[in-house]
């Protein structure tokens, strides 16, 4: 066998090492699925073995569960297939039931069989060791035990929707397997999913000791077997699915079928036998798995975004870029932000203001988090200082010297932009690269300051930057490859995640995310009433209401922002009613959002946020009832305004591929992360239908909706978007 190794001891025990060769961490692909099923005969068949302990040959744990690169690919898969449906439904099934029938053999193969758990043990891995008689966990920190498969779209396939729930009862297993929460070792050991907790390296040890004398059945195959709590059928059990319904409707809003087949399963499942149940849970997977939402959520959640985690954008032929100092101009809250994360990642930082003061007042965020998270016990003290010494707040332009790169985080505005960073190149080496974290202002345009253009950049980062893992980059007509090439390899070294996009106003996310929040001011100038489009907003996914992020944002950003495009576009620049009710707020009411406490909410020092009830002084509040047909108007409106806005910037060049589309809307602004990103909304509707849609709004609502003629074109020809701008059809086009 390729990916297990089976040494039998003197006490006939068989010691069964996983280990797929040539990956830093074992997964379950179809030729480990396959060679379990050996591993099973000969625990079974072996008149030697009289039990087995099933470890890993792995330091990074046990197992990560099922290869979602393959699952990915089965998700997508299509082309012709000339078998009757039912055949297509058998071997569905039987192709989605062989993980299942595996562990199930395993579990009843008549000898004792543990798992030795060092390490991490997530979805397919847990359910492995969930399929044997008993666990044995190491007391390591970093171990964890959980089944995240709801947070890409899926559910666990392979028993743990079924034997988790039989463990601990329906009501603990229902984080564990709705939010995809994972578990220490003590928690495990204080849930039953593990026996034992021991010291590390001493797994297989004690899992051998429990193997001499241990129980070859499983609970739920014993006659005197009861759930704990009691199942769906009996008062109290009853009582959990109901409450568990309404609260799933309350968080999802219906949005994720995996949640809602996830707690089907554990229902229908826990009232027959296991192997009926078993057979239950594949068929809720196999249903989760076709669905638009699973194939986005796999694709942009995982492949796409481990892919341009490892620099997928990054043009080839140019040497590593080992950025070790880095000057950042501007200590405000995102220059702050940024010296932080580049500490972290042992980067030396001159962190530059117009005052010594200012600076130090930066350095100081840095310092609240790192207290923080002593206090937490994520960070020693030693740590903790050691970071803070590698940030050098200045006043004096004469310190960004020697840098290889630079942020400029200064205020949006031109002038001060080509001020600093005139001041910081004259100190800069020729091949140091100057970025700028603009959200919205064209790069070429502030590249003009620069006296090196081929190296200036956008490097645009998200608030609160320690927390957002998004890094937008923007290529200027000027900018060369090879400066691209070194801005990705200071992103990667962050630890965040680049896309790449092409210059224009707003370039794609502040661009994207700016006609979810007007939209919200749209409807609120058409006499919708606050609340509803705020609650209809949080429902189509969006963390926020539009009219909230307005807020959080700042609405007296929103209006510079306005009059500095209103400044540059001169006469093309065509205002609208959103303009009117801003410089009302912003400048006649000093209403400047959760900043100053007053916006479209009220913010009190103490208690929750309120509408303001000033706004139906403001604005006509004519819809003030919202039946479904309205809810669902506003839904299609929210998400489509933003959907047809990316469509437009791949017309425009501004972005070239699907997945940095994706991943960047999902990671930057929030959009709804069930769609897997609005490229993968439209591939999911088909663009023949979100066009014909598109036209219905135009035709409500105004030009805002138009489609713009590359969707036109895809429709006519029956494209997609991963078809034409997926990575393979870019390198091809290269």
């Amino acid at each position: 066998m390729e990916n297990f190794k089976i040494e039998v001891d003197g006490d006939g025990i068989a010691l069964v090492t996983f280990d797929v060769p040539g990956r830093s961490m074992n997964t379950l692909t179809g030729k480990v699925i396959a060679e379990i099923g050996e591993v099973v005969e000969r625990i079974k068949t072996d008149p030697e073995i009289k039990g087995a302990v099933i470890a890993s040959g792995k330091a990074s744990g046990f197992c990560a569960g099922a290869d979602l690169g393959e699952l990915g690919g089965q998700a997508g898969a299509a082309g012709e297939d000339k078998r009757s449906e039912q055949e297509k439904l058998q071997a569905a099934f039987d192709g989605g039931f062989a993980l299942n029938k595996a562990f199930r053999a395993l579990e009843t193969c008549g000898k004792p069989v543990a798992t030795a758990l060092e390490g991490l043990a997530l979805g397919g891995g847990l359910e492995f060791a969930l399929a044997t008689h008993y666990r044995v966990a190491a007391a390591n920190p970093k171990l964890q035990l959980g089944l995240p498969e709801a947070k890409v779209g899926l559910l666990p396939g392979a028993g743990g929707t079924q034997r988790l729930p039989r463990l601990m009862g329906a009501m603990k297993a229902a984080p564990y397997l709705l939010e995809g929460k994972s578990m220490s070792a003590e928690e495990a050991k204080a849930n039953g999913v593990v026996g034992e907790v021991v010291e590390p390296g001493k797994t297989i040890e004690a899992a051998k000791a429990w193997v001499k004398t241990g129980d070859p059945v499983a609970p739920w195959d014993k006659k005197d077997y009861r759930i704990p709590g009691g199942g769906p059928y009996t008062p109290t059990g009853g009582q959990v699915f109901i409450m568990g319904n309404a609260m799933l409707r309350k968080q999802s809003y219906g949005n994720y079928p995996a949640q809602l087949n996830i707690l089907k399963c554990v229902y229908e499942g826990l009232q027959v036998p296991i192997d009926a149940a078993l057979r239950i849970e594949t068929r809720y997977f196999l249903k989760t798995m076709q669905s638009p939402q699973a194939r986005g959520m796999i694709r942009t959640l995982f492949l796409s975004l481990q892919e341009l985690g490892k620099g997928a954008s990054r043009p080839a032929g140019y040497p590593t870029y080992d950025v070790k100092k880095v000057a950042v101009l501007g200590a405000g809250m995102m220059g702050a932000g940024v010296a932080y994360v580049q500490a972290q990642a042992g980067i030396e930082t001159v962190l530059v203001d117009v005052s010594a003061e200012a600076a130090e007042k930066g350095k100081g965020y840095a310092r609240t988090l790192v207290e923080k998270a002593v206090k937490r016990g994520k960070m020693t003290a030693e740590k903790g200082e050691a970071l803070l010494a590698l940030i050098h707040p200045t006043a004096d332009y004469a310190d960004v010297k020697g840098s290889d790169l630079v942020v400029e985080a200064v205020f949006e505005s031109r002038e001060l932009k080509a001020k600093v960073t005139q001041q910081a190149e004259a100190q800069l080496a020729d091949t140091a690269v100057m970025g700028s974290n603009t959200s919205t202002l064209p790069i070429t345009g502030l590249a003009e300051a620069s006296v090196r253009p081929a190296n200036f950049i956008g490097i645009h980062f998200f608030s609160p930057v320690d927390k957002m893992g998004l890094v937008e980059i923007i290529m200027g007509k000027e900018t060369s490859e090879e400066t691209l090439a070194k801005s990705i390899d200071y992103v990667l070294k962050i630890r965040k995640t680049p896309i790449v996009v092409n210059d224009s106003r707003g370039f794609y996310t502040s661009r994207c995310f700016g006609t979810f929040v007007q939209e919200g001011l749209q409807m609120l100038a058409e006499g919708i009433a606050p609340a509803i489009i705020d609650n209809v907003g949080r429902a189509t996914g969006m963390p926020r209401g539009p009219l909230e992020m307005n807020d959080d944002v700042a609405l007296d950003l929103a209006y510079k922002i306005g009059q500095q495009t209103k400044a540059d576009m001169g006469e093309q620049y065509v205002a609208g009613p959103v303009d009117a009710l801003l410089e009302k707020m912003v400048v006649d009411l000093k209403r400047y959002g959760r900043k100053n406490g007053k916006g479209f909410y009220d913010y009190p020092e103490t208690g929750q946020k309120t509408l303001w009830p000033g706004i139906s002084d403001l604005v006509e509040i004519t819809t003030k009832d919202a039946d479904k047909a309205l809810i669902e108007e506003i839904r299609t409106r929210l998400l489509y305004r933003q959907a047809v806005e990316a469509a437009r910037c791949f017309e425009e060049g501004v972005i070239t591929e699907a997945r940095d589309a994706d991943v960047g809307a999902i990671l930057g602004w929030g959009f709804a992360p069930w769609t897997g990103g609005p490229i993968s909304l439209i591939d999911g509707v088909g663009v023949k239908a979100f066009v014909e849609k598109l036209d219905e709004l135009t035709a409500k609502y105004g030009s805002r909706y138009a489609p713009p003629k590359l969707l036109r074109e895809m429709a006519a020809n029956g494209e997609t978007f991963y078809g034409r701008f997926g990575p393979k059809a870019a390198k091809a086009a290269a």
